[in-house]
């Protein structure tokens, strides 16, 4: 059997949020935000639809594509981890595996609890970004996730104060 020869992977320098670039640029910043639209959706929906089974849909959309949202938070920071971007202790891999977890647990929970658990799930996960990782992410991307964190939360919010008002659980 011939050995194969493995080609070494260069050096890859962590992230330092003072060389980064101020903006992440339009692109990656519209589809940012556009990814926040189904809550909107969902939240129009559970407000404007007629009845219980449309406005349980609308919720349970929110409650999904939240927890899609969360775990894609979490997966950056797998990708930034297994890149070589950022320092992979245990303690920053399990604080990447929360918000996958926290998405999960949201899923099986359903309705207002979820949609709480979710609210938590990114206030908690901004607050280690920006208290833990802020002197390595990029400044435009904590600047890009306090924005989407703040929208989504408010989205998550009151999706469970119509929740409340619909008679839902």
């Amino acid at each position: 059997m011939a050995a194969r020869r493995v080609a070494s992977s260069p050096v890859v320098e962590p992230l330092q949020n003072d060389t980064a670039p101020a903006r992440l640029g339009t692109a990656a910043e519209l589809l940012g935000y556009l990814a926040v639209a189904p809550l909107i959706v969902c939240l129009a929906c559970e407000a404007a639809l007629p009845g219980y089974a449309g406005r349980e849909l609308a919720e349970r959309g929110a409650v999904a594509w939240g927890a899609v949202l969360l775990a894609s938070a979490g997966a950056v920071h797998w990708g930034l981890a297994l890149a070589g971007l950022v320092p992979s202790t245990p303690a920053r891999m399990a604080a990447a595996s929360a918000p996958i977890l926290t998405a999960a647990a949201a899923l099986l929970l359903g309705g207002q609890r979820a949609l709480a658990l979710l609210v938590v799930g990114f206030g908690l996960f901004w607050l280690y970004e920006h208290r833990s990782l802020g002197s390595v992410l990029p400044l435009a991307y904590l600047s890009l996730r306090r924005n989407l964190s703040l929208a989504t939360c408010t989205l998550l919010a009151l999706t469970m104060i119509a929740s409340d008002v619909a008679g839902l659980l």
